[in-house]
């Protein structure tokens, strides 16, 4: 069990104690990430953690997931902590949930749930809300064996439900579903906007730049050192949750697309990746992906199998080729001393596609500025064509869309070498 220093709360009802089912037999090393973790989460939704502990379930029981002789021991650990929460750090069944709840008279939270909890805290936009409404009303449709023991309520959970004349689990169902089908099709229609937006930035000359990580990897942090933006970045997970746009400076272009995303985390749940598959397919319509990691964390090898996974998931694999190129940011290099296991990783020679840096000091964010030019190069190509020196609107049109390279002029005509993607070629032959 790892201990936590005591905490003045107002309420018992803000303490928690956290759980975590081993059923994979993990490392120490790895059961301690898992553990930190949860505590962070926790914390995300003003959670006060007040020990955590891991249990090693080789069979997990249908009726409570974790043992008798388990179930006694988390029992006297919430009493003697006074808890009046209990996280359990993966999945539980409706069952499992209600069980536990009966025999422990506490509140009981699963990973999932958790997760739902802060994600309906953070959403700031209409979208966001309304995906997290959908992924929590999806996470709930089958727990409500657990929420009413009686058949009429005048009343239901979400402030819209039921009413006399049904059992309150089949109008809360009932309700559920209409809310769910409601809310589908408002996030159509919202849908169809991105879609409608993220064409007409393909239309547009600026590239665009997705940062993704794992929560809490700092990158709201990056995205205001390269902005200028006040994009909320504090050292909290899910610190970010809606997508955020802002313009950059790139050289060689006449501005860039800077887009914050939403931190990913081991086991996100399947109604979130669902819910907010719209707004993570941003990131495949990006031009160059910036992998952000925090290098510091002795997870971080770990953490950045799970981002790949995800990314993969969405049609972005570096191994495959598919999406666009992934440049990794190694980031919080200011926290890694030379007694760091971590400092000889960063010292020595790294792969082209990754670059150092610390978005808190600013250390290393030129190279990464410079990294993603040169990443959004490559593959352009410079040709000689010439112009009418009069058309001043196609020359406007090379140089916001292109680079040019050299000009000369000839008679009436300009002779321009000018460098640019194969799509912008594409686009400026069509201008014919």
């Amino acid at each position: 069990m790892i201990p936590f220093e005591k905490e003045s709360l107002d309420s018992k009802s803000r303490r928690a104690l956290i759980v975590h089912p081993d059923m994979v037999s993990l490392s120490q090393s790895a059961l301690e990430h898992r553990l930190e973790e949860a505590v962070g989460l926790a914390r995300a939704i003003g959670l006060v953690a007040v020990a955590s502990h891991y249990y090693s379930v080789r069979k997990p029981k249908p009726a409570t997931l974790f043992g008798s002789g388990q179930v006694d021991q988390i029992r006297k650990m919430m009493e003697e902590h006074g808890a009046s929460i209990l996280i359990v750090d993966g999945s539980l069944s409706a069952i499992q949930q209600r069980n536990l709840e009966e025999k422990l008279d506490v509140k009981v939270i699963d990973r999932t749930g958790l997760i739902l909890e802060i994600f309906g805290a953070r959403a700031a936009t209409a979208e966001g809300r309304l995906q997290v409404e959908l992924a929590h009303l999806d996470y709930q449709a089958g727990r409500l064996v657990r929420s009413w023991t009686h058949l009429e309520r005048q009343r239901g959970g979400f402030g819209f439900l039921g009413g006399p004349g049904e059992t309150q689990i089949e109008s809360d169902r009932r309700m559920i579903r209409d809310r769910m089908a409601k809310l589908r099709k408002d996030l159509d229609h919202l849908r169809k906007s991105r879609t409608l937006h993220r064409e007409r930035r393909q239309r547009a000359p600026w590239p665009v730049i997705a940062l993704v990580g794992y929560t809490n990897a700092g990158k709201s942090t990056l995205f205001n050192r390269l902005t200028g933006a006040d994009v909320f970045a504090e050292d909290l997970l899910f610190a970010t949750l809606d997508p955020t746009m802002r313009e950059f400076s790139l050289p060689g272009y006449d501005k860039a697309i800077l887009s914050d995303t939403v931190g990913f985390v081991s086991d996100l749940p399947t109604q979130l990746v669902a819910a907010f598959r719209a707004t993570l397919e941003e990131v495949t319509a990006a031009d160059v992906v910036i992998h952000v990691r925090d290098i510091s964390h002795e997870a971080s090898d770990a953490q950045a199998r799970d981002v790949r996974q995800i990314l993969a998931d969405l049609g972005v694999s570096e191994e495959s080729g598919e999406g666009p190129p992934v440049i990794e940011a190694w980031n919080k290099i200011d926290k890694i001393s030379p007694e760091d296991p971590q400092f000889s990783r960063i010292s020595s020679p790294l792969p082209e596609n990754v670059c150092t840096i610390s978005a808190e000091t600013g250390d290393g964010v030129d190279r990464l500025v410079n990294l993603i030019a040169k990443t959004l190069s490559e593959g352009h190509k410079s040709e000689k064509i010439a112009i009418a020196a009069s058309d001043g609107k196609r020359m406007a049109w090379l140089h916001e869309n292109g680079r040019v390279l050299s000009s000369e002029q000839q008679a009436n005509d300009l002779i321009l070498t000018v460098e640019m993607s194969p799509r912008n070629w594409g686009r400026y032959r069509a201008l014919d």
